[in-house]
């Protein structure tokens, strides 16, 4: 029995990390649900609408940055919640740790991660086509602020939502 046991719960593993391969990381239903602090909300409705990504935008994206090949492959693909803060155009500046949009504050970027890794803010650079600047509320949050986050792909957006709670 316990052999039995141990044999359904390694198949079940084994099972839910077949169909993390095979189907899409994040399931678009019609209402999600966050767990972390990076904004205040808790539920969202998502969004079908075609508009464009503007700023002000709140997004789910398919994490691609730096650090998922690097330091935390166990990031690649996740859905990160943000807010998108700078579109195509727009200016990054850096002062220091201080990173702007346009000129205007929009954070200061961390020393290092919650495991103690350094980080480095993003370089200055004009927002290309097909890119944004993402960001969370929280100060904690792992965003466009730092290089190993870096700019979000408009093509790795998987939705856009709207708070409900």
């Amino acid at each position: 029995l316990v052999f039995a046991t141990i044999l359904a719960v390694m198949g079940a593993i084994w099972a839910l990390a077949l169909t993390r391969v095979f189907v899409h990381h994040t399931p678009v239903l019609p209402v999600l649900f966050n767990w972390t602090p990076s904004l205040p909300y808790r539920i969202l409705l998502v969004d079908h609408g075609p508009a464009p990504l503007v700023s002000g935008d709140l997004i789910v994206y398919a994490f691609d940055g730096e650090a998922a090949q690097r330091d935390y492959p166990g990031l690649n693909r996740q859905p990160f919640f943000k807010r998108i803060v700078g579109v195509a155009g727009d200016v990054v500046t850096v002062d220091g740790r201080d990173v702007f949009i346009n000129g205007h504050h929009v954070g200061r970027a961390r020393t290092h991660t919650f495991d103690r890794r350094p980080l480095e803010p993003i370089a200055p650079t004009a927002i290309p086509p097909g890119q944004v600047y993402v960001q969370g509320s929280s100060a904690d949050s792992f965003d466009s602020r730092y290089r190993s986050s870096g700019l979000v792909s408009t093509n790795d957006v998987v939705t856009r939502v709207r708070p409900l709670l």
